[in-house]
């Protein structure tokens, strides 16, 4: 109970994790030229009028995602004493439903990032460069640096130990 004194307001952010510059402009510029070099191929050198929608179908989701991963990466995620939350207040988990989280090398898990999985399933949701939830398992990371995430999730579990000192 100590703990829970000392880190004061529950809105008080504890740790965050922002997408990082050089891997946001590379992430963003792949995906854009990627787009934009299949558009033009499906125009140049238009194969049968089912492979060139194909490829414009291709090119366009490609310039969404691109778009759609701008977007997300201009947030960050913060951690709190009672949630975990995108920088935009959405809700990724509260702390409380964290029963465990796995931060190996071989888990199914976002680049320099960890796994977690909560007690209470919720919607899908997708912020492409930073986090993803699927039903009861979330990952956190992506294009932040490891030393926030880690910081991160080493915070969150001196978190679960002190709230379950017997696991």
């Amino acid at each position: 109970m100590e703990f829970e004194d000392t880190l004061g307001d529950e809105d008080e952010v504890l740790a965050t994790a922002k997408a990082s510059n050089g891997r946001r402009f590379l992430g963003l510029v792949s995906l854009a030229l990627l787009g934009v070099l299949v558009i033009y191929i499906s125009f140049v050198r238009p194969p049968s009028m089912g492979w060139q929608i194909f490829l414009l179908c291709i090119g366009v989701g490609s310039l969404w995602l691109a778009d759609k991963m701008r977007r997300a990466t201009a947030s960050c995620i913060e951690l709190t004493r009672t949630e975990i939350r995108d920088g935009d207040g959405t809700l990724i988990a509260r702390v409380e439903d964290v029963e465990g989280m796995d931060r190996g090398v071989f888990a199914f898990k976002p680049s320099n990032g960890f796994l977690l999985r909560t007690s209470t399933s919720a919607p899908r949701a997708w912020r492409p460069g930073l986090w993803w939830r699927i039903g009861r398992r979330i990952g956190i990371g992506g294009m932040t640096p490891g030393s926030q995430t880690k910081f991160m999730s080493e915070v969150l579990a001196a978190m679960m130990a002190l709230r379950d000192p017997h696991q």
